[in-house]
């Protein structure tokens, strides 16, 4: 199957358009979308979100895996990764970090094909999509091997908002299992103690709990904790 990450969000014709270019070229693969509203033109944010949510995906899963703000410009590689035995097609712009640091696997291919048309702004729907389903159908990588290197050497755990969802629920790059329960931490000059669901807390009250991706995160029962504290991605949080 073909799992799409992106910041492309949901309206507009841009997620569309790759799901059309990838069913026009394997009409037999399940295509889904696993994310379209990763933080927008953040690949270092996104980076800790993609690790997250890919880890527990089938053998073989081709992962299109594009947050591109320098798109159409020399300035990164475009790749292919197989970390772990899946695919991850898109910029090495940062976004696989976190993902290459981890893999106990890891060979990295620089995208040498290039299609009949390329535009400059829409190298997702132009290019990745197209190498996706290459490696769908089982054809070999399109590129060149290189030794993948880690340029930002960003944290393992991220002590920052890497995204808002719907709720106002505030996620952070911290995995939750190297934080201690009796910690309190610190987001936008509020402490919040740790509780394990919602219900744990009186409505409106605040807290931090590991969710479902092991992760933390910042949550208010039944209110949104990103309108009560005008969180931003990437304010940071405190241990205290």
């Amino acid at each position: 199957m073909i799992v799409l990450f992106t910041d492309y969000g949901v309206t507009g014709p841009y997620l569309g358009q790759v799901e059309s270019k990838i069913y026009d070229l394997v009409p037999q693969s399940c295509v889904f979308t696993l994310m379209a509203d990763a933080p927008a033109h953040n690949p270092k944010a996104s980076a800790y979100l993609l690790c997250a949510f890919t880890s527990d995906l089938p053998k073989d899963t081709v992962i299109f895996s594009v947050i591109d703000p320098d798109v159409g410009s020399d300035k990164h590689r475009s790749a292919i990764i197989r970390a772990n035995d899946k695919w991850y097609v898109g910029p090495d712009n940062g976004l696989f970090d976190l993902v290459c640091r981890s893999a106990d696997d890891l060979q990295a291919w620089e995208i040498i094909w290039q299609p009949e048309n390329l535009s400059n702004t829409f190298h997702g729907r132009d290019l990745y999509a197209p190498v996706s389903a290459m490696l769908d159908k089982g054809d070999p990588p399109p590129g060149t091997i290189y030794q993948w290197q880690d340029q930002h050497h960003w944290p393992d755990d991220l002590t920052e908002v890497i995204y808002i969802d719907q709720f106002g629920n505030c996620m952070t790059g911290i995995h939750a299992k190297k934080i201690q329960q009796t910690i309190k931490l610190e987001l936008c000059g509020k402490t919040f103690n740790h509780a394990a669901t919602f219900t744990d807390v009186q409505e409106g009250e605040g807290f931090w709990y590991e969710n479902s991706s092991g992760l933390i995160e910042f949550a208010f029962n039944r209110a949104s904790a990103a309108k009560k504290m005008g969180v931003k991605i990437s304010d940071p949080v405190i241990v205290k």
